[in-house]
């Protein structure tokens, strides 16, 4: 049996309701995403719900493999709130263990220096520098090799101390050139960089081509007869993944519910003819 709710099934908040920005706010989420002097930030997508179906897909896989092993099946329960909590890993480590409140960065990090993204002359461009040596790349890929040189620089713990100072010469750098330019730039670099992509751009990206990363559903109930989803993003070795059912149509197995519950026939059509279901 799974239980899934806002809080779980336990605790002086279990009967209390919750949601994805809920358990966002509360559990930490939205106190760290956002630009470092605004406004808590809400992710662009159900992030808490999300990752709460995958806790909960492994707790379940691992619950009939207990069952397997014991015969003996039991109750899963997990909560928004909890897959929150257990999100927060890096920034909950050092809370637990050294008491240092986080705070927003923007796309900034904390301990590397410079990684997040960088405005350019049409768009944004995601750049890091996560060693002493890719700063080396990045200062000659800008044409300034001269600041891998500089004392300010030379170490990361050096840049975290002159943050403000290497992100003003970088904004002005990469604002100098479009994002396709800085993307040629660093083509065969060995640096981790991307641009900021629309929806549209992510899905045609060859990348997401080459893994097939888009399926095409034959629906009779589609306008054109076909329905995209997203594809598998794990690959196995020895098996494809394939989509068996197709979404259902709305109140598809409205009928096959009722009996479930004991309603059937003259009682269906009666609930039809209200507009109960």
């Amino acid at each position: 049996m799974l239980i899934d709710l806002g809080y779980g099934a336990g605790g002086p908040y279990s009967k209390r309701a919750g949601y994805d920005i809920i358990a966002a706010a509360e559990g930490g989420l939205l106190h760290v995403t956002g630009e470092a002097q605004g406004p808590p930030t809400k992710p662009g997508v159900g992030l808490t719900d999300l990752c709460t179906g995958l806790f909960m897909h492994g707790a379940i896989v691992s619950a009939l493999h207990a069952r397997n092993r014991t015969g003996k099946g039991q109750k899963v329960d997990g909560s928004l709130f909890e897959t929150q909590l257990a999100l927060m890993v890096n920034i909950a480590s050092v809370w637990l263990n050294m008491g240092r409140e986080a705070k927003r960065w923007g796309t900034a990090h904390p301990s590397i220096v410079p990684y997040e993204a960088f405005p350019t002359k049409d768009s944004y461009l995601v750049m890091g520098a996560t060693n002493n040596r890719q700063l080396a790349i990045l200062a000659e890929r800008l044409g300034q090799p001269d600041l891998a040189r500089d004392e300010r620089f030379r170490t990361n713990d050096a840049r975290i101390e002159n943050r403000v100072e290497l992100n003003k010469i970088l904004h002005e750098l990469f604002q100098t050139r479009t994002t396709d330019e800085w993307l040629t730039v660093f083509e065969n670099s060995g640096m981790p960089y991307g641009p900021i992509n629309s929806i549209e751009k992510a899905f045609s990206h060859a990348q997401a081509q080459a893994r097939d990363m888009v399926h095409t559903l034959q629906m009779d109930s589609a306008a054109d007869g076909e329905f995209k989803v997203t594809g598998f993003p794990v690959k196995f070795s020895e098996s494809k993944p394939s989509v068996r059912i197709n979404p259902p149509l709305l109140g598809q197995h409205t009928e096959e519910v009722l009996a479930e519950l004991g309603i059937t026939g003259k009682k269906v059509d009666e609930l039809r003819r209200q507009g109960v279901v």
